[in-house]
């Protein structure tokens, strides 16, 4: 990622904290569209979960100048995800919800820009993440 990705994507997250809870029910909503077969992976009420999203995307967005400071939280992260069964193709519907949720909260002011650095953030996080997935199931 770039210095301008990077701005951006902290730019815009700053944006949606005030609604953030409506961002994240975006979210699980288009991710449980996507899979259905995912609901079953998480807890019945979703309201904790929704914050634990947004609090851990709010510290992956803060990390982004300084990545490497990041990845021993991704790699637990995704060890984590694995034991929780989540598998390397979960990611990429993770990703199309997440950026589609974006795009929905954020309409118009979803541009072309917004998109690619987020898009560019997500598979720099997710990067890690699905790795140390990989490791931990094999």
């Amino acid at each position: 990622m770039n210095q301008h990705q990077i701005l951006t994507v902290q730019r815009t997250f700053a944006l949606a904290q005030p609604d953030a809870d409506a961002l994240a029910r975006r979210f699980y909503a288009r991710l449980f569209a996507l899979e259905p077969g995912l609901r079953a992976m998480f807890p019945a009420e979703l309201a904790q979960q929704r914050q634990k999203l947004m609090a851990t995307i709010g510290v992956a967005v803060a990390g982004l100048r300084r990545p490497e400071a990041l990845l021993p939280a991704l790699r637990q992260l995704g060890e984590r995800h694995a034991g929780y069964g989540v598998r390397d193709e979960h990611y990429a519907l993770v990703g199309q919800a997440l950026l589609g949720a974006l795009a929905e909260h954020f309409g118009t002011a979803y541009t072309a820009e917004v998109a690619e650095a987020w898009a560019a953030a997500y598979g720099l996080l997710a990067g890690v993440m699905r790795e140390a997935g990989a490791l931990a199931a094999a």
